[in-house]
């Protein structure tokens, strides 16, 4: 369980803050200086998350036995989770409280400094003084009055893990297991990849030059691929199963058993788990090309872009990479793009390889642990917007599928949970974890609740 320790000169209010954080008269309260010698400890509550409250000495030097009240302070602030500097707003700042505070701030500990005493507006005038400790976590309480907690709680609310009951702890190492076992089995050594692009942009070049050998028909007319043509070749001891798909025009093009092999599309599609997004680089990008990016998308399929007859085309690659990412496809931003010549086989190596990268990054199983730690991580850095006034919190993260990855958010208010939050989260996944090229799949649910919302 985290620890909270309040520290500072003797006489600033600690004790009182003590009482009041714990709901109830614990530590002895006076105006005599230096009344709590040894540190008190209890139980507290704070937004449902549970933490141990210690109150310490005051830290003087004035004698022997203030020394010595000193010592054990800073022995059990070293071994405290977060610290809570108080001084007396009542007073200037001093050079010994700044020196103690910044000795304390060393520790590398979530730190604040909490100014007491601010019963008015002449007090809270004098309070800004304190800005010049040169922190930015500094809180205007009045203990006597209750005024200023609910900022401070909020702040630690940032900090304080979700603590949960042996029966609530039991529970949840029940539900990740299941969770864990429950993802889908994979057949790590064989890997299924449509090829897919509007007509003529080179995609029956492409499988003959994966697969080394004239496997499909290749012709200038376009539409020369009606039927889906499969080949498979054994690569780094996986198989790779290529599909070579029939290209798709505008609905109002299509003729013949053309309209056939459109659905025969879809339904490749559903069966693949990479998908090659093959476009023209000579000829250029239009509408179409973002229809059918969209198709992939549908099916939440690993992708890579390849920017076929990259021999030929007069292109700047980053201007393109842009173009592509920023424009066209954003709903695609993180897939890799790769420039090829299908008819000379120049990169095709470097294409079977991300290939194989992107498949693992599919199937990927990302451990509970690290997951929670950026989660954790991640709310500190950014807290949670509130939910009309209500505190909204993550309890927990777990991934409940893969291929692709599928996280989920156990929540008290998941219906709470902001389009622009998941994205950030999203994002910072992927800084994280190998996520190239594969869509990432973030739900939030409450305790219990085992389907997608």
């Amino acid at each position: 369980m985290q620890s909270i320790i309040l520290i500072g000169k003797p006489n600033v209010g600690k004790s009182s803050l003590f009482n009041r954080m714990a709901q109830k008269r614990i530590a002895i309260t006076s105006e005599i200086s230096g009344t709590t010698r040894d540190t008190n400890q209890t139980l507290i509550e704070i937004y449902s998350k549970k933490a141990l409250l210690i109150d310490s000495g005051g830290l003087d030097e004035k004698d022997e036995l203030f020394k010595n009240v000193k010592k054990n302070t800073l022995k059990v602030a070293k071994n405290s989770d977060i610290i809570l500097y108080l001084v007396d707003g009542k007073l200037a700042p001093d050079d010994e409280d700044r020196k103690f505070f910044h000795s304390l701030k060393k520790l590398s500990k979530p730190i604040a400094l909490i100014v007491n005493k601010i019963d008015n507006k002449k007090d809270e005038e004098r309070a800004w003084e304190f800005a010049n400790f040169g922190v930015k976590e500094i809180f205007h309480l009045s203990v006597t009055h209750n005024i200023g907690l609910d900022e401070l709680y909020d702040w630690l609310d940032c900090f304080l893990k979700q603590s949960l009951s042996k029966d609530e702890e039991q529970s949840l190492e029940e539900f990740l297991e299941e969770e864990q076992n429950s993802l889908q089995n994979i057949d790590e050594h064989h890997i299924k990849v449509g090829i897919v692009g509007r007509v003529n942009v080179g995609k029956s070049s492409l499988l003959n030059a994966l697969v080394k050998q004239e496997r499909a028909v290749v012709s200038e007319i376009a539409g020369t691929t009606i039927d889906p043509v499969n080949e498979s070749i054994n690569y780094q001891n996986k198989t790779i199963e290529f599909i070579d798909t029939a290209g798709i025009r505008k609905r109002g093009k299509i003729q013949g058993l053309e309209y056939f092999a459109l659905n025969r599309t879809e339904k490749i599609l559903q069966k693949a788990q990479i998908a090659l997004l093959v476009l023209d680089a000579d000829e250029g990008f239009n509408e179409l090309d973002e229809r059918i990016a969209g198709l992939i998308a549908k099916h939440h399929l690993a992708v890579m872009i390849v920017l076929n007859k990259w021999d030929k085309a007069q292109r700047d690659f980053d201007a393109t990479l842009k173009e592509l990412k920023l424009d066209r496809f954003k709903f695609l931003a993180h897939a890799p793009i790769i420039s090829v010549s299908a008819l000379s086989g120049k990169r095709i190596s470097v294409l079977l390889d991300k290939i194989l990268e992107l498949f693992e990054n599919f199937i990927q199983k990302i451990p509970t642990a690290k997951l929670n730690a950026l989660i954790e991580e991640a709310t500190k850095t950014h807290p949670l917007p509130h939910d009309r006034g209500k505190v909204v919190k993550i309890y927990y993260a777990v991934q409940y599928d893969l291929a692709p990855p599928k996280i989920a958010l156990v929540m008290n208010r998941p219906k709470a949970l902001h389009f622009s939050y998941k994205r950030y989260l999203q994002n910072k996944m992927r800084e994280n974890f190998k996520l190239e090229g594969v869509p990432l799949i973030l739900v939030s649910r409450k305790k219990g609740q085992r389907d997608e919302e």
